[in-house]
C-alpha cells in the first residue's frame, strides 16, 4: 500500500516523502484531533516555516495539520527527517475563549463567530441552546463539548482529518472482518480515570448539597475523592455537572479491539462487526507502518458517549 508524506512551506512549494521508514497515525472519539508521528528518509539539508503536514495513504488523506516538531539529521551518512504533527483542530484546544455566558448560541455560531481556524470545518447545526457558560481559562474545545452534552447528551468529534461533528452521521460506513483476517483481538479495561466519590459546592461554596457516588467503583476498591466548586455550566441542573464528569472519566473503561494488516479507510464512527462483535461504533483507528508492513489497530467502546 503506497503511502506519502507531504510538507507544505509557507511560500507554496511542497516537499514530498516517498520513502518513510516508520509511520503512526491515530484518531479516537475523544481525541479532538488526528494525531502523527513518522520518520523518512531524506536528501534536504534543511526545512524552514513549514505550514501543512499531510499522510496519505492508499490515495487517502488521512491527516492534515500543524508541524509541531520536525527533525533533520544524517546518521551513518544517511539522512532522515522525524515528524510530530497534530490535525488542525488541535487549535480548538489552543484558541481560548472570554470568560462569561454565552446566550442562544448555537453550534454554527460558535465554530464560525470567535476564530477563523485554517481548514478546520464542521457540521452544520443551528440547533440552539439558551446559554453556555465559559469558565476561566476554557478553550474553543471546551465549549463545544458543552454545548453538545447540553443539546445532545454527546461527545463531539473529529471526522475525516478536520471536520467537527457533535451528532452522528446519516450514513456511516461499514466494515465485515471475518476470523482469517484478524491478526490479533482483545479487550481491554481502563479504570486509571475513574472517580468514586464527587463533592460539588453550592453557590455559597458548601459542599453537602451536590454529590454523586460511582457504586461500581467502590465495588472495585478505588476510593477516590473530588471536591470541586460550582460549575456554572451547569447551572440549569448542577447535579447534571457531576453526572457528566462521571460519564466523562468512565469512557473507555471497555474496549474491544483487532488488528488487521493494511488499512481499509475506517473512521470514527463508522461501523464494524467482528468475531462476537456486532455492528458496533468505531471509536478508535490507529494505523503503525514499518519495516513489516502495515497494520490497523480498530477499537470499539461501550460507554456512555458511544451507546447505540
Amino acid at each position: 500500500m503506497e503511502s506519502r508524506i507531504i510538507l507544505k512551506i509557507a511560500d507554496g512549494t511542497e516537499i514530498v516523502f516517498e520513502d518513510i521508514l516508520s509511520f503512526t497515525f491515530e484518531k479516537n472519539a475523544y481525541m479532538p484531533y488526528t494525531s502523527f508521528s513518522a520518520v523518512a528518509c531524506s536528501e534536504i539539508d534543511s526545512i524552514e516555516s513549514v505550514s501543512e503536514v499531510s499522510f496519505i495513504i492508499g490515495g487517502k488523506r488521512i491527516h492534515h495539520g500543524i508541524c509541531d516538531t520536525l527533525d533533520i539529521y544524517t546518521e551513518n551518512g544517511k539522512g532522515f527527517c522525524r515528524i510530530v504533527s497534530k490535525g488542525f483542530t488541535s487549535l480548538l484546544c489552543r484558541n481560548q475563549l472570554e470568560e462569561g455566558l454565552k446566550t442562544n448560541i448555537s453550534f454554527n455560531a460558535l465554530m464560525e463567530s470567535f476564530y477563523t481556524l485554517p481548514f478546520v470545518e464542521h457540521e452544520d447545526n443551528s440547533d440552539t441552546s439558551n446559554y453556555i457558560y465559559v469558565k476561566p481559562n476554557s478553550v474553543m474545545w471546551d465549549g463545544v463539548v458543552n454545548l453538545a452534552y447540553k443539546l445532545y447528551g454527546r461527545y463531539p468529534y473529529i471526522r475525516g482529518t478536520n471536520t467537527v461533528r457533535i451528532t452522528p452521521i446519516e450514513l456511516p460506513v461499514g466494515f465485515v472482518y471475518r476470523d482469517n483476517a484478524i491478526l490479533k483481538k482483545g479487550i481491554r479495561i481502563n479504570t486509571s480515570r475513574i472517580i468514586s466519590d464527587y463533592h460539588m459546592a453550592d453557590i455559597n461554596g458548601s459542599y453537602g448539597e451536590f454529590e454523586l457516588v460511582n457504586t461500581e467503583a467502590h465495588q472495585l476498591n478505588i476510593i477516590r475523592n473530588n471536591f470541586s466548586e460550582l460549575d456554572k455550566q451547569f447551572l440549569y441542573s448542577p447535579q447534571e455537572a457531576l453526572v457528566f464528569r462521571d460519564r466523562f472519566n468512565t469512557r473507555e473503561k471497555l474496549s474491544h479491539y483487532f488488528v488487521y494488516s493494511g488499512y481499509n479507510g475506517e473512521d470514527i464512527t463508522d461501523i464494524v462487526t467482528f468475531s462476537d462483535t456486532q455492528e458496533k461504533k468505531i471509536t478508535g483507528v490507529k494505523v503503525i507502518g514499518n519495516s513489516n508492513g502495515i497494520f490497523t489497530e480498530i477499537s470499539v467502546n461501550n460507554d456512555y458517549f458511544n451507546r447505540e
